[in-house]
């Protein structure tokens, strides 16, 4: 597929799992792509927030809360979040 501009453009990009690298593909109606706001000294929002995507496959396992849980104590030592 071709935009206005004439650069080609895919219709469907796949996301990947933040937790196992797996390719969540368009079949996957369990998983969930979750949005965590980042806050400043005073715990206001700031207005960004980091995205972590979870494969059905996590989820079924039951590890989708220690994954998510791994995934922001490293994220947050970069955004530099308390």
């Amino acid at each position: 597929m071709q935009n206005e501009e004439g650069q080609n453009m895919d219709l469907y990009i796949p996301r990947k799992c933040s937790a196992t690298n797996r390719l969540i593909t368009s079949k996957d109606h369990a998983s969930v792509q979750i949005n965590v706001g980042h806050l400043d000294e005073l715990s206001r929002y700031t207005g960004t927030c980091s995205t972590f995507a979870l494969c059905g496959f996590v989820r079924a396992q039951g590890d989708a809360d220690s994954a998510l849980d791994r995934l922001w104590q490293k994220k947050k030592a970069e955004v530099r979040q308390q």
